[in-house]
């Protein structure tokens, strides 16, 4: 799927705003960890005003709270940027829930009011499975999302 615009666009299907935002966030990790390929896990994180904790995701269970600042999760929460991550044993203090991923993709979710929300994560069992046209794809669908919330 080098071509992500349909990827986008479809993913407004799942994205309702008269819906709870714990049914968008499942059908959104549902929608991403279906359609991308080379996933092993898809997910939200989200902030409660001191740490992340598991939101909804698809793939093994997970690391249930994560520090701000710790992992590739903490880091790019607190950053409030995108991490993108070749290799995550590369990582200094990289957070392995799950042996089998390799390469990582964490964007933070900031409302239109500048306040933290969470991040989505992305993980892979291959190595560099996140290029830059994936990035902006996968920022674009968390600005729908931002609309909504």
């Amino acid at each position: 799927m080098e071509n992500y615009k349909s990827f986008v666009e479809n993913a407004k299907y799942y994205l309702d705003k008269n819906l709870h935002f714990i049914t968008n966030l499942s059908n959104i990790s549902a929608y991403i960890y279906q359609e991308l390929g080379q996933v092993n896990w898809a997910g939200f994180y989200l902030y409660d005003g001191r740490e992340l904790y598991l939101g909804p995701f698809q793939g093994k269970p997970a690391c249930t709270s994560i520090q701000m600042g710790r992992g590739v999760c903490g880091t790019s929460a607190a950053n409030q940027k995108t991490l993108v991550v070749s290799d995550v044993h590369q990582f200094e203090g990289h957070i392995a829930c799950d042996s089998e991923s390799q390469s990582e993709i964490v964007i933070p979710i900031v409302t239109k009011f500048g306040n933290l929300f969470g991040v989505l994560d992305i993980d892979s069992p291959i190595t560099n499975r996140f290029d830059e046209n994936l990035k902006i794809a996968l920022e674009e669908i968390v600005n729908l999302m931002i609309d909504i919330l």
